[in-house]
């Protein structure tokens, strides 16, 4: 049973990783803050990636709008960010890896093949090749993976059941997120993986390949979601808009408030100035597993917030 152990690397080295589909919103800027406040508390660099590999679901000028947004929060990276879409040549290495150690396969198999399987691919059922193959990562019956997530406390999955032989490449030809996040986090040396809890059941597959592929496995702290009143994921919400890059001060306010970090008074003036009070005052022990909300959403689209179990307790 792989088990997550901590990086080798010397010093901490996180990272902030937005998909180009729309403007920055509040649950992104949570997470960069999120990820932002545990680099420098731990005296380490914060890098930004962008994930741009699904043209299909981007928007035309929306990385640069994220990178401005950034900027004007005053989250800057510490080395000029990368995008997935130049990395091609990491990804391709990696699949070829794979396939010539035979831990991966291609699969002509489509969704409406493996309906019947729950959507779970265990053994191609497809009745024809087909031009342009998916591969997939060949999980083995029984293959499950444990790891202590820094806020969640102990995850444990049985990838074999629960997901199954997971794709690598699509038959688009579009890289899967799973392999490209391990090659690029490993490539960069991140040594700590700090994003929003929607992607928790995702870092098992992405364990297994980083032992399938020889490469080290970070540290893993998922932060809780913003949610609106209905509990959908905030950037999937009618109620989501668009953070405000040219009054970033509210919304930094209310991004530590959700971190579970004492009230004290941030103050005004400029970010940086906001920001530099918050690595002073920030404590991680205060970090809440999860967040609930009262039914009555305001006009920024963000219920009010109740932090539960700080520490890193979950409920």
């Amino acid at each position: 049973m792989p088990s997550a152990s901590p990086p080798t690397a010397h010093g901490y080295r996180g990272r902030f990783a937005p998909s180009p589909t729309g403007p920055l919103h509040f649950g992104s800027l949570l997470a960069a803050f999120g990820s932002w406040l545990l680099a420098r508390h731990a005296r380490g660099q914060w890098l930004v990636r962008i994930e741009d590999l699904d043209p299909p679901r981007e928007m035309a000028g929306a990385a640069e709008m994220q990178l401005a947004a950034l900027a004007a929060f005053g989250l800057v990276a510490d080395l000029p960010p990368v995008r997935q879409s130049g990395r091609h040549a990491l990804y391709r290495a990696a699949l070829e890896r794979l396939l010539a150690q035979g831990a991966a396969f291609a699969c002509s198999c489509s969704r409406t093949d493996l309906a019947a399987q729950g959507g779970i691919h265990r053994h191609c059922v497809a009745r024809a090749p087909r031009p342009h193959p998916a591969f997939r990562l060949c999980v083995p019956d029984g293959e499950t993976v444990a790891f202590e997530d820094g806020l969640q406390g102990r995850v444990v999955q049985d990838v074999a059941r629960e997901v199954g032989d997971f794709v690598l490449r699509r038959g688009d030809g579009f890289w899967a997120y799973q392999l490209a996040v391990v090659v690029d986090d490993a490539d960069q040396g991140i040594t700590d993986v700090v994003r929003g809890a929607d992607l928790l059941d995702s870092t098992p597959r992405q364990i297994l390949l980083q032992h399938a592929l020889g490469l080290p496995t970070p540290r893993y702290l998922h932060l809780p979601l913003v949610v609106d009143a209905d509990g959908k994921k905030l950037s999937k919400s009618d109620a989501a808009l668009p953070v405000d890059p040219g009054d970033p001060l509210p919304a930094l306010r209310r991004c530590w408030a959700l971190l579970g970090q004492e009230p004290v008074a941030l103050g005004g003036g400029a970010p940086d100035a906001l920001l530099a009070r918050a690595i002073r005052a920030f404590d991680p022990l205060r970090l809440p597993a999860r967040l609930h909300f009262h039914r009555t959403a305001t006009t920024t689209g963000i219920d009010h917030p109740e932090c539960a179990a700080p520490g890193g307790h979950s409920t």
